[in-house]
């Protein structure tokens, strides 16, 4: 068994496709019409058959307040691996992107968590 697909619930399917391909640099994958929506995922250009990050539509009434609950306690939805976590901290908010904590260490692990533009919370990590 493998992981295939994670999600996460964008307030914007086209404003979200913009972040993520354009500050975080993913690369689409699929991208297919589905009536007012879109079949939509990202994946990381080092890893083009890797897991696909499933950017889905927030309108279920239970993804508001999740996504709510979450952004008040600080949580991330998702947290992706870096190699550097200082240089890549630098490289998104030269790109405007929003931070509500800068590299911390905690134990073997730095983490930075971010604002996605799109009602989530993020995480950049690099292990030790």
């Amino acid at each position: 068994m493998k992981i295939v697909f994670a999600s996460v619930f964008v307030d914007d399917q086209e404003k979200a496709h913009r972040f993520y391909t354009e500050c975080l640099g993913f690369v689409t994958k699929h991208n297919i019409p589905m009536g007012p929506h879109r079949w939509l995922t990202v994946v990381s250009p080092e890893q083009p058959d890797g897991v696909e990050l499933v950017i889905e539509p927030s309108e279920h009434p239970a993804v508001g307040p999740f996504k709510e609950k979450l952004v008040a306690d600080g949580i991330p939805f998702n947290s992706f691996a870096v190699e550097d976590i200082q240089a890549e901290y630098e490289r998104l908010k030269a790109l405007g992107v929003e931070f509500l904590q800068p590299p911390q260490k905690m134990g073997d692990v730095s983490m930075a968590v971010f604002d996605d533009t799109c009602g989530n919370l993020l995480a950049i990590m690099q292990t030790s």
